[in-house]
């Protein structure tokens, strides 16, 4: 199989991703400088994020591939991130198992519907969820003290939204439970 660009961004992101926790976790870099490199590197990783679906859409590169990597690649990347964060005492494992558990829910959704040839379509709550969970990790692993409200909030709207895009994406594909 050819690569397309869209696809060679979304594996960049997966090949980032133990990068960004080598980095993070590694008592070789010493903090702060340990989390400014980690976060570069994960906005990089979410900058292609971005890329991937837009050259998708644009160029025409849509792909099967793409479909089922690059939602999965946003998740490995979330969820590595927020699993290194409760490590670091960054973020409270409660935060974590909600974001997890909506994560695992929505995808077996998802292969229950492959499963009936229903497509489920992404959503702008999930979008939203996703963007507000990657700026959430920014934030918080800059860990600016007089950041803490700021902190609390985006922690606040990542999970609110997780819950919301969750809920959202169960009611409009009800049709999957009837399978």
């Amino acid at each position: 199989m050819q690569m397309n660009l869209a696809n060679k961004l979304t594996m960049m992101r997966v090949v980032l991703i133990p990068v960004f926790l080598i980095v993070l976790l590694s008592p070789l870099v010493a903090e702060p400088f340990s989390r400014y490199i980690a976060v570069a590197i994960f906005v990089v990783a979410s900058i292609t994020d971005f890329l991937d679906g837009y050259i998708a859409r644009s160029r025409n590169m849509v792909s099967n591939f793409g479909k089922f990597m690059d939602p999965l690649a946003d998740k490995l990347l979330v969820c590595s991130a927020l699993v290194a964060m409760v490590e670091l005492n960054d973020l409270p494992a409660w935060v974590v198992i909600i974001i997890l558990s909506r994560e695992f829910a929505i995808t077996g959704f998802r292969t229950l519907a492959m499963e009936a040839n229903i497509v489920m379509a992404a959503s702008w709550w999930g979008k939203i969820k996703t963007t507000t969970q990657m700026i959430m990790i920014i934030v918080v692993l800059l860990n600016i003290n007089s950041m803490q409200m700021i902190e609390w909030v985006l922690i606040t709207l990542a999970t609110f939204f997780t819950i919301v895009s969750g809920v959202d994406y169960i009611v409009k594909n009800k049709n999957v439970l009837k399978g």
